[in-house]
């Protein structure tokens, strides 16, 4: 599929902001079956770009002179295909067996690990228990936008029984986890098929399997219950999402902040 992508990220403050700095992870990745045909970051200040340990390639946006918005607009168009066998090579200086460590949003407590150990044998990771454990969560946990905040953690979107993807792949992370298996978060975009092109940016899990036909990163779409494929493009992944949020940044003054969000996705 060829994906035209538009993404606009403004960040609005009540008063003004003498010094920011943005950390963008708005560049599609080149692993999995996509590549970038066309792509283009346009924002105030000044950039650099440097990729990270997990391999994505990171813009830092410094806005040095006094501002009260900060408008960051991406433009460009990827091919993507489903993942031949499935299965996603590692290209990361950070071993899969560090994703097997859990994180303040991806602890787990007793539910949790018994909802990893009613589909997941230790340190066994097979796509169809991978397929049953994202169906249970999706079915626990009911899809509810503005249900949860960016510092939900896994326990807490199995407990109020409701979240949004970035709950859904926490949690599925936090059972891949429990059960000693390496589970990574990935940020990026849907193409839903709709007419209006109109989403948030999406996000979904990859545990690591190894079987018959070789190792690599599997990827579950737990929001949707199904494998991840050419409808998806990778922007970012890491360990949670604090490591693989498309844009995130700190700021001196400003105040009080509104954000405002625009994806749009279609087909060519």
């Amino acid at each position: 599929m060829r994906l035209d992508i538009h993404h606009e990220t403004t960040y609005r403050y009540a008063a003004t902001v003498n010094h920011s700095i943005q950390y963008l992870r708005l560049t599609p990745r080149t692993d999995g079956a996509q590549r970038r045909l066309q792509w283009q970051i346009q924002s105030p200040g000044r950039r650099a770009v440097q990729r990270d340990a997990f391999g994505n390639a990171v813009s830092i946006l410094t806005v040095d002179q006094p501002h009260q918005e900060i408008r960051v607009v991406v433009d460009g168009q990827v091919e993507t295909q489903d993942t031949p066998l499935g299965l996603i090579a590692h290209e990361s200086a950070v071993p899969p067996v560090a994703f097997a460590l859990a994180t303040p949003l991806t602890e787990a407590d007793d539910a949790v690990r018994a909802l990893s150990s009613a589909h997941l044998q230790a340190g066994v990771a097979e796509e169809a228990s991978l397929m049953r454990l994202s169906e249970d969560i999706l079915a626990k946990v009911r899809y509810l936008t503005g249900s949860t905040d960016v510092h939900s953690t896994a326990i807490q979107a199995l407990a109020q029984g409701q979240g949004v993807c970035q709950d859904h792949a926490h949690l599925f992370i936090a059972c891949c986890r429990a059960a000693g298996i390496p589970a990574r978060y990935v940020s990026g975009y849907l193409f839903t098929g709709d007419s209006s092109g109109h989403l948030a940016s999406h996000a979904w899990a990859e545990a690591w399997v190894e079987n018959g036909t070789g190792s690599g990163w599997y990827s579950v779409d737990i929001t949707h219950a199904r494998p991840a494929d050419a409808q998806t493009v990778r922007l970012a992944v890491g360990r949670d999402y604090m490591d693989a949020s498309p844009v995130r940044g700190a700021r001196r003054g400003g105040g009080e902040e509104k954000l405002s969000v625009l994806v749009q996705v279609g087909q060519q």
